[in-house]
């Protein structure tokens, strides 16, 4: 089974395999893509709602990868949907594919290169340079924002 992501009703990805999305790609969309959509559910697209439980637990791999802080609500309930129904994740979204890689979802682009690692980023204050696993607002020690920085 193939869940589907928003970029493949905009690219008009064709699969033989069952698909399913969820009710949040369908609002994401317009024109053509919406059309898709619809048209894709009335053939037998499955439309999922994944349970709180197993949100929780993508929120929770979303914080140790570091993409807590730059994946959607959307993109949480995709993952969690992918892991659910033990479906192959079509997605273009970096950080999707790599929340997805910590629970072991399988992953398919569009019309994106995938991710060829599964990275835990860290966090800098742009102040003191002092590194973080964890994301927050602004560094506890002087008070400057934090960016993400690749852990390599």
């Amino acid at each position: 089974m193939r869940l589907l992501d928003s970029s493949a009703f905009i690219n008009d990805y064709h699969t033989d395999d069952q698909t399913a999305s969820i009710p949040a790609v369908r609002d994401e969309l317009e024109g053509s893509a919406a059309m898709r959509f619809e048209a894709m559910e009335g053939a037998g697209m499955h439309v999922h709602i994944p349970t709180e439980g197993t949100i929780a637990k993508v929120r929770r791999a979303a914080r140790e990868t570091g993409d807590a802080g730059v994946i959607s609500d959307t993109d949480t309930r995709l993952v969690a949907a992918a892991f659910e129904l033990d479906a192959t994740l079509v997605t273009d979204d970096y950080a999707m594919q790599n929340v997805a890689a910590r629970l072991n979802v399988d992953c398919d682009v569009v019309s994106q290169d995938g991710i060829t690692e599964e990275r835990q980023w860290r966090y800098q204050c742009q102040g003191c340079g002092r590194e973080f696993d964890e994301h927050k607002e602004r560094c506890p020690i002087c008070g400057m924002d934090l960016a993400r920085k690749n852990p390599s």
